[in-house]
């Protein structure tokens, strides 16, 4: 299994959505977020309705009961992995499929009301995430500041710039945010990490699947069955014989109890292609559920390298090959 790094793209030329002025795009808000600079990338406000939601269930949620048409939400960042309130509400049903990635760079600025010096900030305001990828940065500048967490990081800026005493004196945020809420800058690139990148998706209700490019993800949710040895083992071979990367696994509990996981995948391919079709009947016999999440183009536009014997043509000969010899026994 093999990740690939993010590279700094600024449009995703794999989206080949259509969009109008109609449709509606629920995103983890308010205006200025990280994700909103994600759906950007997808469909502008201009050709679009942007709606801000509290939360990423909530935005998900959206598109569940129809009050918008598709959702952009955080699903991965390369410092922390896995955005679990993603995972696990796209998890919670088949509903919903992920339609389309984007990528987006981080950078964090410490910000505060005009006049805020640093000595003056005791408290910060900002996502949990953006905490913890500033976090070293942080302990060395501000070594006796404590964390509020909130929603998203333009919560904190939006917080800061729209109240006279909102409970903390500085947020870290994007410098967009910052000049669109009004904010000082103190100081820039505050990140620890300047290469940080943040994966989003674009979930859809679940139906019709992107076409394939031959640089495609096919993203499932696969539970463990409970007390079985090699069960890890025996999941992983189903993609290893057909020759499947995949580029991301992650456990998750299953919630009922203690000691049950799934795992949530990204997979190099396409549900159109034989070999991760053959992977997923695999998996139907040796999962006790199975929940299918999308196959979408991969922002990269990379396409994916076969290994020998796995080919849409080696899978139709070998059938072929078998549908032969059952017709000769039958004569």
């Amino acid at each position: 299994m093999s990740a690939h790094p993010a590279g700094r793209h600024s449009h995703n030329v794999n989206i080949h959505h259509v969009y109008n002025v109609s449709m509606r795009f629920s995103f983890l808000g308010p205006r200025g977020t990280f994700c909103q600079q994600a759906l950007n990338q997808i469909a502008t406000e201009q050709e679009t309705e942007h709606i801000p939601a509290i939360d990423t269930p909530r935005a998900i949620n959206m598109v569940r009961d129809g009050t918008a048409d598709y959702a952009v939400v955080p699903i991965e960042n390369s410092v922390e992995g896995g955005i679990n309130a993603t995972l696990d509400s796209l998890a919670k049903d088949s509903d919903l499929t992920i339609q389309a990635e984007v990528l987006v760079n981080i950078t964090f600025v410490l910000a505060v009301k005009p006049g805020t010096r640093m000595e003056d900030i005791h408290r910060i305001s900002t996502h949990r995430a953006a905490w913890t990828q500033c976090r070293d940065w942080i302990y060395a500048n501000l070594p006796g500041v404590s964390h509020l967490p909130a929603s998203s990081t333009a919560a904190g800026a939006q917080g800061l710039a729209e109240s006279d005493d909102p409970g903390y004196e500085a947020t870290l945020v994007s410098p967009l945010a910052a000049e669109q809420y009004g904010l000082h800058v103190l100081h820039t690139d505050v990140a620890d990490n300047p290469d940080a990148v943040t994966r989003f998706v674009m979930i859809g209700p679940a139906g019709r699947v992107p076409e394939r490019t031959g640089a495609d993800k096919t993203t499932l949710m696969v539970q463990l069955p409970a007390d079985e040895a090699g069960a890890l083992l025996t999941m992983l071979q189903q993609f290893a014989i057909r020759g499947i990367n995949l580029s991301r696994i992650e456990s998750r509990p299953v919630g009922d109890s203690l000691g049950r996981y799934a795992f949530s995948i990204d997979a190099e391919g396409h549900l159109f292609d034989e070999r991760i079709q053959a992977a997923l009947i695999g998996l139907h016999r040796v999962s006790p559920k199975v929940t299918f999440l999308g196959s979408y183009p991969s922002f990269h536009g990379t396409k994916v390298k076969l290994r020998a014997g796995t080919s849409d043509e080696d899978f139709k000969s070998g059938r072929v090959w078998v549908e032969n010899l059952l017709r000769a026994s039958h004569q």
